[in-house]
């Protein structure tokens, strides 16, 4: 079960690097881990949340820290579905469960990251707040699709 579940976390995180990569052609900014790696060391540091995590001080290693935090965290994803979704899902996989919560994960995202980067809650203190929370919400769905891939095989 643990296997799969990382099995289906990796895949679901490289499909919504795709899906970035597919937005990216089309114009739209292509993430950037290294903010998110910056967050993550400050937190270890004992610092969670920043006005402005572009101000805040580099920490060494910052981009593979925050890929690393990236795959880590859909790794983490993967396996606790599975865990929750028991072996009879496991059997008979379907993909409404598993999009429920891959809603549910950009909790996380909206609540903890977004804030502690001084991006305010659910992306409020972005220009586009509403644009952020929307790909946020097609982001995890592909999410979603890719972990459902990854189960399927």
């Amino acid at each position: 079960m643990i296997f799969t579940g990382i099995v289906m976390g990796v895949l679901g995180t490289l499909a919504m690097d795709l899906w970035a990569l597919f937005l990216g052609a089309l114009g739209q900014p292509k993430p950037n881990w290294a903010m998110p790696g910056r967050w993550l060391g400050h937190v270890m540091r004992g610092r969670v949340f920043h006005d402005d995590i572009g101000a805040a001080e580099p920490v060494e290693r910052e981009l593979a820290l925050g890929w690393a935090l990236h795959y880590g965290v859909g790794v983490i994803y993967g396996v606790v579905f599975v865990v929750l979704a028991g072996r009879d899902w496991l059997a008979a996989p379907t993909f409404l469960p598993l999009w429920v919560f891959s809603l549910a994960t950009i909790a996380a995202g909206w609540f903890l990251l977004l804030p502690g980067m001084g991006l305010g809650w659910a992306g409020s203190r972005t220009a586009s707040p509403w644009k952020v929370r929307g790909l946020g919400i097609v982001a995890h769905t592909v999410f979603a699709l890719g972990m459902w891939l990854g189960v399927l095989i």
